[in-house]
């Protein structure tokens, strides 16, 4: 099922395409830049939701839905956060259509113009924060911590599966608080729930930092990521959380009483990843076979393929095989007996190894007669041979040694591809290959006009960074710190 499947280091982004649309995972739709994502790729999808929306509940988040539409009005009222999605707004001007006059199909009724033009929501701050109006009267109201589940539209004209498309789904958190640190603190808290995330669950290694004022989220003062490096060297921006100051409240005349018995406006902070990480998942860890899934991700963490002749051969080796199953369920693995006779077991082998399930059992005839079974690996592509018995305590291990393989194979990849640039010579040379630590003068103009001439952003001013008084690699402008280069998605 694999066969034919471009290289990596021939033709990465023809990889990449090949094995979201070959695994199943999605597919390009009718709809110019929409993607329809397939069962098993949305299985995965919900394993990410799952995940996360018990790490939200578990920081005292509560989900909410708000609407799909937002006005026009609404989205103005933020300048700043206005201005930085205009370009990418779908907009709704009227609500009807009617038999064309000529007979020839449907028009717009030119007489369901509405009143105020509708944008088909691209973020929910706007129509979040005009709810919360009437949400907050007192400091006894603050907190508000929500979340809320959606899909968003930005007219994206570039699209690829996953990584940009002009419908995505994702979630976003919007919370208000009573005071500035508070804020602070839960953008911070939700930027550290994003990397365990991507550490613990999609096994992905991620630099947490803030973003430059260029590279900022529109409207926001202090915008905190998460990146993480795929394959080709590329930076994959994976997750971020902001800190958006008072401005939606005061755009939005949101007030409360403090506890001093004053007026004032709360503090916010909004937060979200999306199907992005799909994207990254897929870049981070796959290989020339297919897809290479973390367990705790995985739809099937193990597939059992029977190999068998004749009817009374299977139904000997189902007989034997049950028990295991159950066990494996127990433990709280999931597990596909594939006994479809439509396939050869070369050819479910082959498309277990493109779809990355963890771990493949085969048994057959031979094993049953010496109470073996194979295991073969879907990170290494190594097998071995193991008594049936105890082996679904065995393979509980096993999974969680995968998992963290998986995650030792991506930071190693990333510890070998991150470099030091002091020259702008060498800052030229390495920024095709990785991360690049660098020192920068703080000035955009720079950071400008290395993009210009590299294609390279600063992905981030790293949370960690240390003092270290340098010189600015493009302009040598005096520097206090290095920061994170390299081209992205």
């Amino acid at each position: 099922m694999s066969k034919g499947l471009p290289k990596r280091s021939e033709d990465y982004s023809a990889w990449y395409n090949e094995i979201v649309k070959r695994a199943d995972l999605a597919e390009n739709s009718a709809v110019r830049g929409c993607m329809v994502i397939k069962p098993y790729g949305f299985a995965i999808w919900e394993k990410m939701q799952g995940a996360l929306d018990d790490m939200f509940k578990a920081t005292g988040h509560q989900n909410a839905y708000f609407p799909l539409f937002v006005p026009k009005s609404f989205l103005e009222l933020e300048e700043e956060h206005a201005e930085g999605f205009a370009k990418e707004c779908a907009v709704v001007t009227h609500y009807r259509l009617k038999n064309n006059p000529d007979g020839k199909g449907l028009i717009v009724d030119p007489e369901a113009k509405l009143e105020e033009e509708l944008i088909v929501r691209p973020t929910s701050e706007a129509v979040i924060w005009n709810s919360y109006k009437g949400w907050i009267q007192s400091w006894r109201d603050l907190p508000i911590l929500i979340n809320q589940w959606a899909n968003v539209v930005r007219w994206e004209m570039r699209t690829r599966l996953f990584l940009r498309t002009a419908e995505f789904l994702w979630q976003e958190g919007h919370t208000a608080h009573a005071t500035e640190q508070e804020a602070i603190e839960e953008a911070e808290r939700m930027l550290g729930v994003y990397a365990e995330f991507a550490e613990n669950w999609m096994a992905m290694p991620v630099i947490q930092g803030v973003k430059t004022p260029s590279e900022r989220f529109a409207g926001a003062v202090e915008t905190y990521c998460i990146e993480a490096l795929m394959q080709d060297g590329k930076a994959l921006q994976s997750g971020t959380s902001h800190f958006l100051g008072q401005n939606f409240a005061k755009s939005f005349d949101v007030k409360f009483v403090n506890k001093d018995n004053e007026l004032e406006y709360p503090w916010a902070t909004s937060w979200g990843v999306s199907t992005r990480l799909m994207g990254a998942l897929v870049m981070a860890h796959s290989d020339d076979q297919g897809l290479v899934l973390p367990p705790k991700l995985a739809p099937i963490q193990v597939v059992i393929v029977p190999i068998y002749r004749a009817e009374e051969d299977l139904a000997q080796i189902t007989a034997k095989v049950d028990p295991v199953i159950n066990e494996l369920r127990l433990l709280g693995i999931s597990v596909k007996f594939d006994d479809d006779d439509k396939y050869k077991p070369g050819y479910k082998f082959a498309e277990y190894e493109l779809k990355g399930v963890p771990v493949r059992l085969a048994i057959g005839m031979r094993d049953l007669e010496n109470g073996t079974i194979e295991i073969a690996r879907r990170d290494t592509l190594t097998k071995e041979s193991r008594s049936i018995d105890g082996i679904a305590e065995y393979i509980r291990n096993l999974l969680d040694e995968i998992q963290q393989n998986i995650y030792d194979q991506a930071l190693k990849f990333r510890d070998e591809n991150t470099y030091i640039a002091d020259s702008w010579d060498e800052f030229k040379e390495l920024i095709d290959k990785g991360f690049v630590l660098a020192h920068w003068d703080g000035s955009a103009e720079t950071e400008e006009k290395i993009k210009a001439e590299t294609k390279a952003t600063i992905r981030c001013i790293p949370l960690n960074s240390v003092e270290e008084a340098g010189e600015d690699v493009y302009s040598g402008k005096p520097s206090a710190k290095r920061v994170v280069f390299a081209k992205a998605y």
